[in-house]
C-alpha cells in the first residue's frame, strides 16, 4: 500500500509542483509581489500531499517564535526544505549556490528573498550573504539555515559547517534549533505513513562564544539522534 500512495503522492505533487512553476515564472515577471503566494501555496499543497495521501503525521512540540530569529534546522530529506514557505512566515533561507543557476528557479528565488551560499569564496562570500540578510530581517523575516550544509541520513551527526558560527556572530539573532527525524519515513523512495517529529528548541541567545553556540546547537538540532547510552 505504500508503494501506491508514494505513486499517487508523486503524480499529484510534483504534477502540482509544475503549475507552481509555470506560475512563479510568470510572477517574476510580471506580478512580482504574488511570488509568495504561490510558493505559500506550494509548500501548503505539499504539506497535504504528505498528511492526506502518504499518512503522515507530522508531531511539533517546543515554541515557535515569530518575527526575526536565525532558524537552524537539521536537514534529513526534502520534507523540511519544501515545508519552509508552510511551516514559517516568509522565510528567508540560505541555498547553495547552484540552485540560482537554474533557468527560472534562480531568478525565482532571489525575487523571494533566499540567499545563496558561495561555499568556495571565504571572507568575500560571508560579506555578500551578510549583505543580503540584513535587508530580510528589516523586513522582520525569519532566516534559515540547514547549519550541517547538507541533508544527512536520520542518525548522522556531522559537525556544523563553519560559517554558521560567523553567521550567527554578525547577525546577531538568537538561534532557534529545529530538531526534524524526518528521515526515516519521507527521505525513501516508497515513503511509509508515520510520525515526523519536529521540535522547537529554547532560543539560543546572541553574542556567546563560538564553542558554546555550536555545542548548544548541535546538541538541540539532534535530540532525535541522540547515541545509544554506554
Amino acid at each position: 500500500m505504500h508503494v501506491i500512495r508514494s505513486l499517487v503522492f508523486y503524480l499529484v505533487f510534483y504534477g502540482g509542483s509544475v503549475l507552481h512553476v509555470l506560475a512563479a515564472f510568470v510572477a517574476i515577471y510580471l506580478f512580482p509581489s504574488r511570488l509568495r503566494a504561490i510558493c505559500d501555496s506550494w509548500g501548503s499543497l505539499h504539506f497535504w500531499c504528505v498528511m492526506h495521501i502518504l499518512g503522515l503525521r507530522l508531531e511539533i512540540t517546543g515554541h515557535q517564535p515569530s518575527g526575526p530569529a536565525f532558524f537552524a534546522i537539521k536537514h534529513e530529506a526534502a520534507f523540511e526544505a519544501i515545508d519552509l514557505p508552510n511551516r514559517y512566515d516568509f522565510p528567508a533561507a540560505f541555498a547553495k549556490k547552484e540552485l540560482f543557476d537554474i533557468p527560472g528557479w534562480g531568478r525565482a528565488g532571489r525575487t523571494y528573498g533566499l540567499i545563496p551560499v558561495y561555499r568556495d569564496e571565504g571572507a568575500k562570500a560571508l560579506r555578500n550573504m551578510l549583505k543580503e540578510a540584513r535587508p530580510r530581517i528589516a523586513e522582520g523575516r525569519p532566516i534559515v539555515i540547514f547549519p550541517e550544509g547538507k541533508r544527512v541520513k536520520h542518525g548522522e551527526r556531522p559537525k556544523l559547517q563553519a560559517g554558521f558560527a560567523a553567521l550567527y556572530k554578525l547577525l546577531g539573532l538568537p538561534v532557534i534549533p529545529v530538531a526534524v527525524d524526518s528521515g526515516k519515513s519521507y527521505a525513501t523512495l516508497w515513503k511509509r505513513p508515520g510520525v515526523i517529529r519536529m521540535h522547537f528548541g529554547e532560543p539560543i541567545p546572541p553574542g556567546l562564544p563560538r564553542e558554546e553556540v555550536e555545542a548548544r546547537t548541535h546538541a538541540a538540532i539532534n535530540i532525535f539522534n541522540n547515541p545509544p547510552a554506554g
